[in-house]
């Protein structure tokens, strides 16, 4: 057979089904829903495969720090029951990565807690798992010898040069692997069934999956060939790990077929919602500092070259085109990212309102916060350590037909004890009670209290990401058999594995109701005559976290026409964009059009307080970054723009 000819061979046939149930584990999904995609996938005798992300930064440093998780326990023991029943049942590896929400190695190994036991539970006697684990925690000498040879950067240009204090203060260091680890433990037991990963990069287990699949179906593959597939598979991890994202209406989870050259196609699992090649491009701004190139463990995911095309089901889409860069063939150390965080202090709030229809206090409202703190600064004098008070308010700016309305005030202080700081805030509420101001006519307070009884409510320690850094890395230490990564292998549940899928039955899907399944009226179906702002003409238009140190935003265009007109116009320089955000044109980060989505995009530094900050942390009230885009959604038209 000729090469041309075994490309085409190689091309035409699925290499492996992927099935994600939801894109985080621990929200929980539809377990017969994935049930019926398993059983139609296996029975075709395709190598099929459970895979999804369980971590994430988005929820700040409280993981990191505390040893907390993204869910309660019992969120994950519901999640794994399901998962390992599917799993027992259809005889498919379920792989997951990032345990807990952080990876770090106690996580991994509450995970594997887990999956004992559910398997050890009345009804389960015919389990057995054969569970590897990967643990990705990285000791703090080995990143302090890294800093001191000059080998650990920042991870963007928002991020601050790692310290040696950075690195002590942690309370554990934790690195997002590639696929090679995964692959790693894959070729070593090929007939594993669980596989637990510790912090990882989201795409990685969906990458590792599909390579090994490749190499164990076509051995004869050369390692060029290998690179010309990587670019695919990574791009369908990317889309994948988020689960039926990339869907409209959004599906919890999502199935990608994928093809020994790369190509892959992906659907919805939920029957009412579809995939189209616009809502599947525009994944790839999805939380990224740009659209367009991607970077990640060992290299860079180009995606000016993928391609879309929507298939005949009308739900499918089938993407290619996508390229992997990586940065040892560059001549470049393959580089790990890590994340830490410390334990900055301690926090107590309180809360309340501050009520006023005769433009008396609310006018004033922040000279008497400026009094309060210095009240509060004078009854705690001779303070050891570092400690802050400030203030959240909510409704300022806004009036009633009476007069300004209310404003819901939240007072905040971090200090080096839990009680200090809860003396701190108990302070500010008598000032903010009691405190004077010109014209006060509610002389017997100023302030209403006592939410849930509470005067003041302890939050306990106060976290702040410490590391968030790229290490370059020894030729060879992103894998397995390095000592910088560990893996452990055993035998969980009573049964006896015959090895052999399990037939079952393919089941219809329902029959998805007339509402559920009409199309989503676009902005012009909609008719709306106003078009005064971008939000009036934009599809989609959402603020988000770039990791912890960006915020990045999104506009997403309804039709080419409409998009077309946006470029035309100037709307969206760099200058008019820095001027609705409030901040400064050197401080963007990026902002382009990204074509295959109808979209533009604007990626800038996470401020607090009018300085750069991470994520989470003191005075932080929106961790997500959700709600960032109102500056650029209000910015107005030109009066002759025409779409």
């Amino acid at each position: 057979m000729s090469a041309s000819e075994f490309e085409q061979t190689v091309a035409s046939r699925p290499l492996c089904h992927i099935v994600t149930p939801v894109g985080c584990m621990g929200y929980g999904f539809d377990e017969d829903a994935v049930s019926r995609e398993l059983a139609s996938l296996t029975s075709s005798g395709t190598p099929t495969a459970i895979i999804l992300d369980a971590g994430s930064t988005d929820s700040g440093p409280e993981k990191l720090a505390l040893g907390t998780m993204t869910c309660p326990r019992s969120a994950y023991v519901k999640d794994l029951t399901k998962l390992l029943r599917l799993v027992h049942d259809f005889r498919v590896p379920l792989i997951f990565s990032s345990a807990g929400g952080d990876g770090a190695d106690e996580h991994v190994r509450l995970m594997e807690e887990i999956v004992e036991e559910i398997a050890a539970q009345d009804g389960n006697d015919d389990y057995t798992f054969k569970t590897m684990s990967i643990f990705s925690s990285i000791d703090k000498q080995v990143v302090l010898d890294r800093i001191e040879a000059g080998h650990a950067t920042g991870c963007g240009i928002c991020v601050p040069p790692l310290t040696k204090p950075d690195v002590e203060d942690s309370s554990r260091i934790v690195a997002q692997i590639g696929p090679e680890p995964f692959m790693d433990a894959m070729v070593a037991n090929p007939n594993f069934d669980v596989i637990i990963g510790g912090r990882a990069y989201d795409p990685a287990p969906f990458v590792a999956y599909s390579m090994f699949q490749l190499k164990q179906q076509y051995p004869n593959l050369g390692e060029n060939q290998l690179q010309d597939r990587h670019g695919g598979l990574l791009h369908m991890g990317k889309i994948m790990e988020c689960g039926g994202l990339c869907s409209t209406p959004k599906s919890h989870g999502a199935v990608a077929t994928v093809y020994e050259d790369g190509v892959f196609d992906v659907k919805p699992i939920a029957p009412e919602s579809k995939c189209a090649p616009l809502s599947v491009a525009a994944h790839s701004l999805y939380e990224n500092t740009r659209p367009d190139i991607l970077r990640g463990p060992g290299g860079a995911l180009h995606l000016v070259g993928a391609k879309y095309e929507q298939l005949n089901d009308g739900r499918t889409v089938r993407v290619r085109g996508a390229e992997f860069r990586s940065s040892v063939a560059a001549g470049q150390p393959y580089q790990l990212k890590l994340e830490a965080a410390r334990v900055l202090g301690y926090r107590s709030i309180v809360m309340g309102s501050v009520k006023d229809l005769l433009d008396i206090l609310i006018d004033q409202l922040d000279s008497l916060l400026t009094l309060v703190k210095a009240y509060v600064k004078k009854q705690h004098p001779g303070i050891s350590g570092h400690w802050d008070l400030d203030f959240h308010l909510y409704g300022k700016g806004q009036t009633t037909p009476l007069g300004p309305g209310e404003v819901f005030v939240i007072a905040e202080a971090v200090a080096p004890t839990q009680q200090l700081a809860t003396a701190i805030v108990s302070t500010a509420r008598i000032g903010l009670i009691h405190g004077h101001y010109p014209g006060q006519k509610a002389t017997a307070g100023n302030f209403a209290f006592g939410i849930a009884g509470k005067l003041e409510i302890e939050t306990g320690p106060c976290a702040q990401f410490s590391v968030y850094h790229l290490m370059d890395l020894a030729p060879g230490e992103e894998r397995l058999s390095s000592k910088l990564l560990r893996s452990t292998i055993s035998v969980i549940g009573r049964g006896q594995s015959s090895g052999e899928r399990t037939e079952m039955p393919i089941r219809e899907p329902p029959i998805p109701n007339e509402k559920a399944t009409r199309k989503t009226p676009s902005l012009r179906d909609q008719g709306s005559p106003k078009r005064e702002t971008l939000s009036d003409i934009a599809r989609v238009l959402r603020s988000k976290n770039a990791g912890p140190y960006e915020i990045t935003i999104d506009a997403i265009f309804d039709s080419e026409e409409t998009y077309n007109s946006v470029k035309r116009s100037g709307l969206l320089t760099a200058t008019r964009v820095a001027e609705a955000l409030k901040i400064s044109e050197q401080d963007i980060v990026w902002a382009g059009f990204f074509d295959p989505a109808l979209a533009f995009k604007v990626t800038i530094p996470r401020f607090r307080g009018g300085k750069r900050a991470a994520a989470g942390s003191f005075m932080e009230n929106d961790i997500h970054g959700s709600q960032q885009h109102l500056g650029l959604a209000l910015l107005k038209l030109p009066d002759d723009f025409m779409a």
